[in-house]
């Protein structure tokens, strides 16, 4: 299949499969997709309800690592130890990540090694990628996880419903309340009814919110029984 590096409208990269006529980010902006969905409306948030000395982060569909890196950044700020797994069926290659600009974008091109350890590291195997940080790659196909209570907060960034509807079901979203531990949170960037709906199912209270740059809405789902 066709993969393209494209620039989005914040001028960070993203991956577009022609194809599918899918991005691994949105158009609208990459890293402001990122820092809206994932950061704002999951870090933030989880944090400022929370009283966490530390947090575990599951991320369904690691692709570029622009979610990981972000989050890196965000969390040295506060010195918030984090332990994060990246789940990914098909894993971006070495080349592709290497054309991915968020350092440079994000005005931090003195974390380049940072974000190209997160790529070059073993898959399978953890990493300290700092003292504070700790990642674990898992190539793993999403209705495969079977972790249970052992995350605080999700980011669920799969492609979407349109190109894969087998990644937004009720099976999937009870893996995903399986995951995390009481009061955990888990967002993403898609606001479906029929996403909405599966989470409620399983028995999530989810939330409507402002989307990013370029989308009207997206869904924020807690988990409020033990």
């Amino acid at each position: 299949m066709e993969r393209k590096i494209i620039t989005t409208a914040d001028g960070s990269k993203t991956i577009h499969l022609p194809e599918l006529n899918e991005h691994y980010h949105s158009k609208h902006g990459a890293i402001n997709e990122a820092k809206h969905v994932f950061i704002k409306s999951g870090f933030d948030y989880i944090l400022s309800k929370n009283k966490l000395s530390a947090l575990d982060i599951m991320e369904i569909g690691f692709g570029t690592g622009l979610n990981a890196f972000i989050t890196f950044l965000e969390a040295e700020k506060i010195n918030l130890p984090i332990h994060y797994v990246g789940v990914e069926a098909y894993p971006v290659a070495l080349s592709e990540a290497k054309l991915m600009n968020y350092p440079e974008v994000l005005a931090v091109k003195e974390k380049q090694q940072v974000f190209d350890t997160m790529h070059q590291s073993l898959w399978e195997l953890p990493v300290e990628i700092t003292s504070n940080f700790k990642l674990f790659k898992r190539k793993q196909f999403f209705a495969d996880i079977q972790d249970k209570s052992r995350f605080d907060l999700i980011y669920f960034d799969a492609f979407g419903a349109r190109v894969q509807p087998e990644l937004w079901t009720i099976e999937i979203f009870r893996k995903m309340y399986e995951v995390l531990r009481f009061k955990g949170v888990l967002v993403t960037y898609a606001a479906k009814g029929s996403v909405r709906r599966a989470m409620q199912e399983v028995g999530f209270v989810v939330e409507r919110l402002p989307g990013p740059p370029g989308k009207r809405e997206m869904l924020r789902a807690t988990k409020v029984e033990s």
